[in-house]
């Protein structure tokens, strides 16, 4: 395991100095940056909230973004098995067939 290294992100009108392991800094970085903007975009488009408003429906989205993908990806998946499971079949009965017509 690698060393910690402190970073400094900012989420709403707040800056959270935390520990991450290097090969994860960047990452963890656009993931703040890519939430302090979905923040900046719901303060726009919804006027007269207050911070917390904005950082609860931003992290709402993302983690519905999220799961989205995740489903798809599982759904992909699954279709992939599928179509491998028809094709094993396919090739079972092409083999049989192939057997049936060498008698």
């Amino acid at each position: 395991m690698s060393e910690l290294i402190p970073i400094t992100i900012t989420v709403g009108d707040r800056s959270y100095r935390i520990k991450v392991e290097p090969e994860h800094e960047e990452s963890v970085r656009k993931t703040a940056r890519f939430i302090h903007d979905k923040v900046q975009e719901f303060k726009q488009q919804f006027a007269g909230k207050d911070m917390q408003d904005y950082v609860s429906m931003a992290l709402i989205w993302f983690a519905t973004q999220n799961a989205q993908q995740v489903q798809g990806q599982l759904l992909s998946q699954e279709l992939e098995e599928g179509f491998n499971r028809l094709d094993a079949l396919l090739d079972k009965q092409i083999a049989a067939m192939g057997a049936e017509g060498g008698q």
